[in-house]
């Protein structure tokens, strides 16, 4: 098992395929950014290869996120093959919802039943400000398709303060007549940028406060590992939550590792790689060498993301799509 010094167990995996994205959201990433080449991010075979052993260490659940991991060629081939490890439980996606829609059947087939669609604004010329591309009817698209299948369905709202802020009681309808979960999340300074940051203004007590005065919200119960606070608004179908991305309020429940595009290990989203597993993998590293130094990294998971920003210590964030969303 992996196991830190603070006694979490960590069995879930969020692993980016990808740093190339079809969108250019401000809050992600800059406008013009430079991207990987081939040789720089994990093949598919040193995917599946780091997956089975960490699934022999105890990790159960594995998140595929990118960038948008559809853009990345053949990703269907991945899917199919990461579902065929029958020790892994749990597999499922993040994505922006562009290519999505072609796709829904293969994520049944390859039995990815959780997906996050991120998607900030339902206004089609505020999401062109937001994400530099005119993609909004694909990702509405998507999104309706998605909703009609046997999907736990997750969207996820950054609130971004003087951009979308007079849409979070239109997100909140959208749970009304539809058994979703909508999630707002606070921003985080990794947009590559170092600048154009909206701060803590529109922190999770905020957003809460604010639904609160149109709505009716009841406390549900949290899961174990929660990463968000989930309320319900009156009798809707759906379900609503704040995600404290920034305040890093619960971080205390982490049971995460992070990969990036290029093998980086993460313990924590603020902080540092802490080994890089495809430079083992391709120098030769078997499994269970492979899996002792992961185990050993675990052992210095700082005890939060402040822990972990000062441990850090840099002027600028690089983007959340070099990162793993």
């Amino acid at each position: 098992m992996l196991i830190d010094k603070f006694g979490r167990e960590i069995n879930y995996l969020r692993l980016s395929v990808t740093d190339r994205c079809n969108l250019r959201c401000c809050y992600c990433m800059p406008e013009h950014q430079q991207f990987l080449s081939r040789d720089e991010v994990l093949s598919y075979e040193e995917i599946i290869f780091l997956v089975n052993a960490l699934t022999r260490t105890g990790i159960t659940k594995v998140r595929i996120t990118g960038g948008e991991p559809f853009v990345r060629k053949d990703l269907s081939s991945l899917l199919e093959q990461l579902s065929s490890i029958k020790t892994l439980e749990n597999l499922s996606i993040t994505t922006n919802g562009v290519l999505t829609g072609k796709y829904i059947d293969q994520l049944l087939r390859s039995n990815i039943t959780n997906v996050n669609l991120s998607l900030d604004t339902l206004r089609r010329d505020r999401f062109f400000r937001l994400t530099r591309r005119d993609e909004f009817d694909a990702v509405f698209a998507s999104l309706q398709m998605l909703m009609q299948k046997p999907f736990n369905l997750k969207l996820n709202m950054v609130v971004i303060n003087d951009m979308n802020v007079d849409e979070i009681l239109d997100f909140v309808e959208l749970t009304r007549n539809h058994q979703i979960s909508v999630r707002f999340i606070e921003e985080m300074p990794f947009n590559g940028q170092g600048k154009d940051y909206s701060g803590i203004k529109w922190n999770y007590d905020a957003i809460l406060h604010h639904i609160s005065q149109r709505y009716n919200l009841t406390k549900l119960a949290d899961p174990k590992h929660n990463i968000a606070l989930n309320y319900k608004a009156d009798d809707f179908a759906g379900s609503i939550a704040v995600i404290p991305a920034y305040s890093r309020t619960l971080c205390g429940t982490c049971n995460r590792l992070r990969v990036t595009p290029t093998g980086g290990m993460k313990l924590c989203l603020y902080g540092n790689d802490v080994l890089n597993v495809k430079d083992l993998i391709r120098s030769g590293t078997g499994e269970q060498e492979l899996i002792a130094a992961i185990q050993q990294a675990v052992t210095l998971k700082p005890v939060n993301g402040f822990e972990a920003a000062a441990m850090k210590e840099v002027e600028q964030y690089e983007s959340m799509s070099l990162i793993g969303g």
